[in-house]
C-alpha cells in the first residue's frame, strides 16, 4: 500500500482561519444590534472612535476570543497524525504501540548531563504511517519498511523491493556519517526482520547499505544593495541545510531548482549555481 503524503492533504475543516479584525467587527455589530433602532447610529459612531473605553473593551475581548479559538485549533491538530508534534505525537504513537526511537542515549556522566537524542517528529510520523503494515506477516513492502525503521534509531530511511519471487532486498540509509550503514547496524536490521514473527518463512531477505552519491554545492548569491551581508548568508546557509536534510531520503535527488529556492532568502536578488 502506498504511503499517503500527509503534506498534500487538504486543510481540515475543524481548524478555523482566524482574523482579529473580522471578530472585532462581528462583536461591534452584535453590540449595535442590541440597542433600539433609533440609537444604533449613535452607537455606531461611538464605536468608530478608537479612544472610547467600550472600544478598548471590545478589542480586548476580540483578542481573547482569537487566543481561545486558536487554542481549539491547536487541540484539534494535536490529535491528527499530519499535524501533531512533540509529546502529542508520542501519544498518537502509543495508539499504534510504537514508541519514539532513541537516536543517542542520555549520558548522565557529563557536566551538565547530556540529554538523549530522540527520533525527529517527521521520521517518527513516517514510521507511524507504516505501523498497521507492521502488524502483518504477509511480507508487504510496508511491513518490511516499518520493522527495519523500528530496528534501531540510527536507521534514517529504508526501501524494500522484491527483485524476484520470494526474494526481498532491504536497503538501509544510516543517520551516521555520510549515510553508509555499518555492518553492525545492518546485522541489527537483519535480526529485526526475523522469520519467527515478522516475515514469511519462505522469504529470503538481503539487507544492504545504501550506495551514497557524494556531491558539493557551489553557488553565488547576488544581493540587493543596502542590507548587511552576514545575516543574509547565515539564513541562506540554514535554509540550504534544511533542504538538504529534508531530501536525505533514499531515491531523492538534490535539484538545482531546490537549491535556488532555498538560497533565495530576503535580500537575495538572484542565485547562480555553479555545481
Amino acid at each position: 500500500m502506498a504511503t499517503i503524503d500527509l503534506s498534500q492533504l487538504p486543510a481540515p475543516i475543524v481548524v478555523e482561519v482566524l482574523d482579529y479584525e473580522d471578530i472585532l467587527a462581528e462583536r461591534k455589530a452584535t453590540l449595535i444590534s442590541l440597542y433600539p433602532e433609533e440609537q444604533r447610529e449613535a452607537v455606531a459612531r461611538t464605536l468608530a472612535l478608537e479612544s472610547e473605553p467600550i472600544v478598548k473593551l471590545l478589542q480586548e475581548n476580540a483578542y481573547r476570543e482569537v487566543i481561545l479559538r486558536q487554542r481549539v485549533n491547536d487541540a484539534a491538530k494535536a490529535v491528527m497524525l499530519a499535524h501533531a508534534t512533540g509529546e502529542d505525537l508520542d501519544q498518537l504513537g502509543a495508539n499504534f504501540n510504537t514508541p519514539r526511537l532513541v537516536i543517542a542515549p542520555a549520558d548522565e556522566s557529563t557536566i551538565p548531563p547530556t540529554p538523549a537524542v530522540m527520533e525527529a517528529d517527521e521520521d517518527y510520523r513516517l514510521r507511524l504511517q507504516d505501523a498497521f503494515e507492521g502488524m502483518s506477516t504477509a511480507g508487504s513492502a510496508g511491513s518490511y519498511r516499518f520493522h527495519a525503521r523500528s530496528a534501531d534509531g540510527r536507521v534514517a530511511d529504508v526501501t524494500a523491493i522484491s527483485p524476484s519471487p520470494a526474494n526481498v532486498t532491504v536497503t538501509v540509509l544510516s543517520r551516521d556519517g555520510d549515510g553508509t550503514a555499518s555492518p553492525e547496524l545492518l546485522q541489527v536490521v537483519r535480526d529485526a526482520l526475523n522469520d519467527e514473527d515478522v516475515r514469511p518463512v519462505a522469504d529470503r531477505v538481503l539487507v544492504q547499505a545504501a550506495k551514497i552519491t557524494r556531491y558539493g554545492i557551489v553557488a553565488t548569491l547576488f544581493l540587493y544593495p543596502g542590507p548587511e551581508v552576514a545575516p543574509i548568508l547565515t539564513e541562506a546557509k540554514q535554509r540550504l541545510q534544511n533542504y538538504v536534510l529534508t531530501m536525505r531520503r533514499l531515491g531523492r535527488s538534490i535539484r538545482r531548482s531546490g537549491i535556488i529556492a532555498a538560497l533565495t532568502v530576503e535580500g537575495v536578488e538572484r542565485v547562480e549555481v555553479a555545481q
